[in-house]
């Protein structure tokens, strides 16, 4: 059996507070976009000579090393732990850029639980489903259902937002992700958190024309006084015609929303991973 995990966009990004527990407390827009990676699992059989219940290959881009800290193994362990589960061959292709804030590895480990529910008719509801995402990971919780939604907490508080963002319908989005990996701990490092102005859920109902100015993510002011290029990338889109540009997440991807079909991205950024499509 396949399924196709998608990435996400944070449509704003805003660190509100500091936890007692160490984490941030943040608002955010998640955004599932259609850029996917491949997940397909095979039934191990009794003869085959693994130590591991379930062992992965991993191929594409931004490969990562094969072992048992997957977060998709980590997925299967904890459902196992609960379930009958048959030992499992893995094998995850990757489209989806790592250390870029898409969401790549949170959404193979959350399709990894909804495909292990779907496959062996374990009967999981998705509020549970959700519950054993969130142990995985901030925003794995989000994708198990891929629906736009209005985030809090450290993003595993969810609220569903019915119609989507129907301002982004037909418009295109361009994605540019530079050869920079932006760890986490680095990109909290700078951070001072705050109340934000506005609140990306009410400036996301909006018309996007309206956003710039009104949406905006925290990270990027640090990071961009690390990585200048990022911040370069970023002021490229809006000069290629851009209604709005941010990057997502913690980096380092930038994405683009423009009116028509940008077709001087991939030229533009030669050197960097870039896809177009239309929302």
């Amino acid at each position: 059996m396949i399924v196709f995990p998608c990435a996400k966009l944070n449509l704003g990004l805003n660190v509100v507070s500091r936890r007692p527990d160490g984490y941030h407390d943040l608002e955010t827009v998640f955004y599932p976009i259609p850029l996917h990676d491949a997940l397909e699992i095979c039934e191990m059989d009794d003869a085959f000579p693994s130590a591991l219940d379930c062992d992965i290959k991993v191929t594409g881009i931004d490969i990562q090393s094969n072992d048992e800290d997957n977060l998709v193994t980590k997925a299967y362990r904890l459902l196992a732990a609960d379930y009958q589960l048959p030992r499992l061959h893995v094998h995850l292709h990757k489209g989806i850029p790592s250390q870029a804030g898409l969401g790549g590895g949170s959404s193979d480990a959350a399709y990894m639980i909804t495909l292990l529910n779907a496959q062996y008719q374990l009967g999981i509801d998705m509020e549970k489903m959700e519950h054993y995402a969130a142990r995985l990971g901030a925003d794995c919780a989000f994708f198990i259902r891929s629906h736009p939604a209005y985030a809090q907490g450290i993003g595993d508080r969810l609220e569903p937002l019915p119609d989507g963002i129907p301002s982004l319908k037909g418009y295109y989005l361009a994605l540019v992700k530079p050869d920079i990996a932006v760890s986490t701990k680095e990109a909290y490092g700078n951070i001072h958190p705050c109340q934000p102005e506005w609140c990306c859920r009410e400036v996301v109902s909006q018309p996007i024309e309206t956003w710039s100015g009104r949406l905006s993510n925290d990270f990027e002011d640090p990071i961009f006084d690390i990585y200048p290029e990022i911040g370069f990338i970023k002021q490229c889109l809006y000069d290629m015609g851009a209604v709005y540009a941010q990057m997502s997440g913690s980096g380092s991807s930038v994405f683009g929303i423009f009116k028509g079909d940008p077709t001087d991205v991939t030229e533009a950024f030669k050197h960097h991973f870039t896809t177009v499509m239309r929302l």
